[in-house]
């Protein structure tokens, strides 16, 4: 997705995120956070400037997993993407911020910008189904402090996935222990699912 430079992004406090239980990592239970972060007492909206220098926020960010089967869909981030910190790294993950252009502040928004986001980065060409199956935590890096990202694993009918935004390169599926064998090419989020039973998710 490009920029806006008057771009409002999602956030949430941080201390929200503190109170539910700190981790760093991958953590499976999202039915213990959602509701919590979801809530739109809780929610609201920051310049993204702001927002990625300030870790007293917590951006929420959708990181979509496309898998077929024993395969996962996985890209590099081109040099023109808009988060700087990501350039050049291998991902599993499609998605993006959640802004003010998604709607009013509820938990449709959320979902809205996440699909919103989907569409922009792939062309999903296939069924699927769709399950939240965790969060990931990143406060070892400086754009990890500002990101929480909550996890969603699409199962497609078939490998019918093709990229849209110019920015991810490289793409396709490949078996998770191809990957895996190659984890450190991938930003840390990815790192963290790679290590993961990732098929029981």
């Amino acid at each position: 997705m490009s920029e806006r430079p008057d771009e409002r992004v999602l956030v949430i406090p941080t201390a929200v995120f503190h109170r539910l239980g700190v981790f760093q990592g991958f953590r499976r239970d999202a039915a213990a956070y959602l509701p919590h972060l979801l809530d739109p007492a809780n929610l609201s909206y920051l310049p993204r400037g702001r927002a990625e220098q300030d870790p007293s926020f917590k951006q929420l960010i959708p990181y979509v997993v496309l898998r077929c089967g024993g395969q996962v869909f996985h890209y590099t981030r081109g040099r023109s993407g808009t988060e700087a910190r990501l350039r050049a790294l291998r991902s599993i993950g499609v998605g993006g911020h959640v802004s003010d252009a998604d709607g009013a502040l509820t938990g449709d928004l959320y979902r809205a910008g996440m699909l919103r986001e989907i569409d922009e980065e792939v062309r999903i060409g296939c069924t699927y189904t769709e399950r939240t199956v965790g969060l990931i935590n990143d406060d070892a890096t400086p754009v990890g402090q500002v990101h929480l990202g909550i996890v969603h694993v699409f199962d497609l009918e078939a490998p019918a996935a093709r990229r849209r935004e110019e920015a991810l390169t490289g793409c396709g599926f490949a078996p998770l222990q191809e990957l895996r064998q190659k984890r450190d090419e991938f930003e840390t989020w990815s790192q963290f699912l790679l290590g993961q039973d990732f098929f029981a998710l």
